[in-house]
């Protein structure tokens, strides 16, 4: 990431010379922060955001000031709608954003996942205070954001509706296991029940939903099953995700994967219970708009049909 503008550096260093001076915002430290404590402005006007789900979407659901985020290749067509309502500039691809229109929106605050890395960090620490978030829990996350940004009353009461509506469908929720995998050009992948899992699998832990032993893991995170071990995915029910960002899933692959007899020998497949689910929520997942449309999946798949 930022391999493209590393070269740059040396040309920062020199515009936006660094000087020591006391933080006339508040400083921001702790768990959850990349590298030394940031003084932030009190009151941001002006946030430039580096990707384009956790970081982009909870700011806008906490009603942020945001100004740029990478926007190219996204697969979440609502999300990308929402933010150029508010006006937010494409910055280009997450992996290679423009340097330029960052530097050409004067912002007064970047904020990030650690995925930027250490050189990211240090080139857009010289165009404003910039907080990079180390955190994979989603909830952690959004509250992470919320508290660098003195919006923690809103994402409580964001928080509050979104967990009365999941205590709400895990009282309804029927005694099914469900399995789940994503079906990339190149490989399958099973992102499991465990701590540190990706947004939408907490939301099915949260919620209740039972997954079968090997979808469950006390340390990885991901499994990338060959073709033989597809079958042991024993779930009663069957969601499955076709690719995800930048167009991977126009190749074509899963409609081979979908008349393979392998696949076909599936429990849920042989017995008419699989069911595709939207990439865009699935993986790129971006904040409580995103969870409640993990819920509508879940009610939708697992209740509605009872």
């Amino acid at each position: 990431m930022f391999r493209s503008i590393a070269c740059l550096g040396l040309v920062l260093a020199a515009a936006f010379p660094s000087a020591a001076h006391a933080c006339d915002g508040r400083v921001v430290e702790g768990p959850g922060l990349f590298g030394e404590p940031v003084c932030v402005p009190a009151d941001p006007q002006r946030i430039v955001v580096l990707d384009p789900t956790y970081s982009l979407g909870m700011a806008l659901e906490l009603g942020l000031p945001v100004v740029g985020a990478p926007l190219f290749g996204m697969s979440d067509g609502a999300l990308k709608a929402k933010a150029l309502a508010a006006g937010v500039v494409d910055l280009g691809s997450f992996t290679e954003p423009s340097l330029e229109t960052v530097i050409s929106l004067q912002p007064d605050l970047i904020l990030g996942s650690a995925m930027v890395g250490t050189m990211g960090h240090e080139i857009m620490s010289q165009i404003a205070p910039t907080v990079l978030i180390t955190l994979e829990d989603w909830k952690a996350y959004y509250r992470k954001i919320a508290a660098v940004t003195e919006t923690m009353a809103e994402a409580d009461a964001l928080f509050a509706t979104y967990e009365a509506r999941v205590a709400e469908i895990a009282a309804r929720l029927p005694d099914v296991s469900v399995s789940v995998v994503r079906i990339t050009p190149w490989d399958f992948q099973v992102y499991l029940d465990a701590p540190d899992a990706y947004g939408p699998f907490l939301v099915m832990h949260e919620v209740g939903v039972r997954r079968p032993a090997y979808e469950t893991s006390g340390a990885e995170t991901v499994k990338r099953p060959d073709w033989e071990e597809l079958g042991e995915l024993a779930g009663d029910v069957l969601l499955y995700i076709v690719g995800g960002a930048n167009g991977s899933a126009t190749n074509g692959r899963h409609e081979e994967v979908l008349s393979n007899p392998l696949w076909q020998m599936i429990p849920a497949v042989a017995a008419g219970n699989v069911h595709r689910v939207d990439a865009a929520t699935w993986m790129e997942f971006s904040g409580i708009a995103s969870a409640h449309r993990v819920l509508d999946d879940i009610e939708r798949i697992l209740i509605a049909p009872q």
